[in-house]
């Protein structure tokens, strides 16, 4: 239990910071200063997706860029797919 536990935490504070990071690109996208390249935000998303979600969501970033406003819900879609089956597969669950 202590592990599932230090997993969540490690998995929220990169949530956050994926959030975070979605938030300085928009920052730095209105004052017209360097950006994060969109590799960069994707590859984050894959560790952080309900973060870069959120992050996209709530700053009004990257939301009519199809590559993003599709890939990045598939890839929480498919996070979560793959969590409800290894909880599954191993008995996590039920």
């Amino acid at each position: 239990m202590a592990m599932i536990k230090a997993v969540l935490g490690v998995w929220a504070v990169i949530n956050l910071f994926v959030f975070g990071l979605y938030g300085d690109d928009k920052r730095r996208a209105k004052s017209g200063q360097w950006r994060i390249p969109e590799r960069v935000l994707l590859f984050a998303a894959l560790f952080g997706a309900p973060g870069a979600l959120l992050g996209m969501l709530f700053f009004h970033h990257k939301t009519r860029k199809p590559k993003f406003a599709v890939g990045v819900p598939a890839i929480l879609i498919a996070e979560a797919a793959l969590v409800f089956w290894w909880l599954f597969e191993t008995g996590g669950l039920f």
